[in-house]
């Protein structure tokens, strides 16, 4: 893969944790703009994970269909338009509904992206690839949160919204004129009508789902730290808004690390493998994660070393977990990673709205609900590993 176009793909990496982690700070400023409380203000972050959710399952048959690049710039074209309805809204519900069609825009590039690393990779290589993209995915929560809270000093929360609409924009333009059309010629375009039977036998597969639901169940707890993050760290543990960024990024350096060493893993082991060691581990730091949080601690760093160890070992989680799901399904990339976002973002948006509905002023909602993806997620990763032919077991499926 060359560097522009890894770029590339990894701007689009960036629309959904920018489109997540830039507002977060903004969360008590947009409560008291619309007079309301946080925990309403969660919805709009619900109703974006609902709408990736959604959205994924129509661009993966126009990506199959139309090939890569029209569905992208499509939603590229949405997203900024969503981006500016945001930065108008003049109520809740209108920001609710325009968050919900900015994920419809915001959606395209996670479907395209996997997909043409699947159009390009071997397994193997994927899982590098998607490693290597875990490098934006990570630096972008870094910044961002920080990035928003100087935002909003500056302009208020609008100028957050309008920020995304300028960035979706440079991205439309180097989509336009910098990315090929990976969609490989040999494989015929696939029929629209053909897209519900597609979705049905990946459901009935069981390695696919078992290795798209690990993935997706330990993301989701991502978003129940995501959701529950700015009540925990702003308003129960005092810290500053401007500040927020700092300890959110420290978790996502951790995220970013252990995605470049998972690179360095998979020189001598396959991606199931990996899976493994890295879905126990990241069960037993969510776990501890609760444990610490049982005892209420009066300072915020007893939470935050298991934090970073979740944050750590998510890294190893995803993109060996992704290779894993999309193996064997080349001539189906866009339909087989629409699917696997689908599942990922529904339960990221189950899960981040029972954060908000168990709210009781203490960390126990947020941290309990990654404990439970945590103790899932690696739940599925067994169920996988028993449903995974031996020759992918060891390494040896072949790119189609």
């Amino acid at each position: 893969m060359t560097l522009r176009l890894l770029l590339i793909l990894g701007g689009l990496s960036a629309f959904g944790p920018l489109a997540i982690d830039l507002y977060l700070p903004a969360f008590p400023a947009i409560a008291q703009f619309f007079a309301t409380d946080s925990e309403h203000v969660q919805l709009s972050l619900s109703a974006y994970f609902i709408g990736l959710a959604l959205g994924q399952l129509f661009y993966g048959p126009l990506a199959d269909r139309f090939g890569r690049r029209k569905p992208l710039l499509f939603g590229i074209g949405l997203f900024t338009l969503a981006s500016i309805g945001c930065a108008l809204a003049p109520t809740l519900e209108w920001l609710i509904i325009a968050r919900f069609a900015q994920a419809l825009g915001g959606c395209a590039g996670m479907v395209v992206n996997r997909a043409v690393v699947r159009d390009i990779c071997t397994p193997i290589e994927a899982a590098r690839a998607f490693s290597q993209l875990m490098l934006v995915m990570g630096v972008a929560p870094i910044l961002a949160p920080l990035a928003g809270g100087w935002l909003m000093l500056f302009g208020g929360w609008q100028l957050i919204f309008a920020f995304l609409a300028v960035f979706a924009g440079v991205f439309g333009f180097l989509v336009f004129f910098r990315l090929p059309e990976t969609l490989p010629q040999h494989i015929p375009p696939s029929r629209l009508s053909s897209a519900l039977g597609r979705y049905g036998r990946l459901l009935r597969e069981p390695q696919f789902m078992f290795h798209a639901l690990t993935g997706g169940i330990a993301m989701a707890g991502m978003f129940a730290y995501i959701a529950g993050s700015p009540f925990v760290f702003i308003e129960l543990y005092d810290v500053p808004v401007q500040h927020y960024g700092w300890f959110f990024g420290m978790n996502s350096a951790g995220f970013v690390l252990s995605a470049q060493f998972n690179s360095r893993l998979l020189r001598r082991r396959t991606p199931l493998k990996l899976l493994k060691i890295t879905t126990l581990l990241f069960m037993g730091s969510t776990l501890a994660l609760s444990a610490v949080a049982l005892f209420e601690p009066p300072v915020l760093w007893p939470l935050l070393v298991p934090l970073f160890m979740c944050m750590a070992l998510l890294a190893l989680v995803l993109p060996n977990s992704s290779a894993c799901a999309l193996a064997g399904h080349g001539h189906q990339a866009g339909v087989a990673s629409a699917l696997m976002g689908t599942l990922q973002f529904t339960i990221a948006g189950i899960v981040s709205a029972l954060v908000g509905a168990l709210h009781n002023g203490t960390a126990l909602p947020m941290t309990g609900m990654i404990s439970v993806c945590g103790v899932a997620a690696a739940t599925m990763a067994l169920l996988a590993r028993r449903a995974t032919p031996a020759e992918v077991a060891v390494g040896g499926a072949v790119k189609k």
